[in-house]
């Protein structure tokens, strides 16, 4: 039993060693120890203060990414609109164009038409003329061979003649 029961001797100089380890330790040691230990302490939160700054960045980052992206699009349908309504509107003007210069060819070949029937026309006209006259003349010709038919051909136009 003696070996479990420590000495009294024994025990003063353990506790007189821990005691100067202890000192040592704490002049030397323990000074430096607890300065690493809030440098890392330190550290360590300027690394989560630093991820929180960042995680907030990226949630701004990403929200005006979301506006961006929203203007892009309402930019987009902007201009997507107004192409489709240019190309509405020249596709309007083209064919009111064409139209136009339909109806003006129709107008023009009318024209044409009328200008035509009106030269055929006055042909026609000069033709039966010509050939009236000449069928007359012919008449005339042989109706007036002697001097006796021509002189009752013009007592005949006197009496039928009204002279005012």
């Amino acid at each position: 039993m003696d070996l479990l029961t420590p000495d009294l001797g024994l025990l003063f100089w353990q506790v007189i060693v821990f005691l100067g380890l202890f000192l040592i330790l704490r002049a030397f040691a323990w000074k430096p120890i607890t300065d690493s230990l809030h440098e890392r302490e330190n550290n360590i939160q300027s690394a989560l203060d630093l991820a929180e700054k960042t995680r907030l960045e990226m949630t701004a980052l990403k929200a005006d990414n979301e506006k961006l992206l929203v203007q892009a699009r309402a930019d987009r349908d902007i201009i997507l609109r107004g192409a489709k309504e240019a190309s509405d509107k020249m596709i309007a003007d083209s064919r009111g164009k064409a139209e136009a210069e339909g109806k003006r060819i129709l107008e023009q070949a009318r024209e044409s038409m009328n200008n035509e029937r009106q030269a055929l026309i006055a042909q026609m006209k000069k033709e039966v003329v010509t050939l009236s006259l000449d069928i007359a003349e012919k008449v005339l010709r042989k109706e007036l061979s002697d001097k006796s038919s021509q002189e009752k051909l013009v007592s005949d136009l006197v009496a039928n003649s009204h002279l005012n």
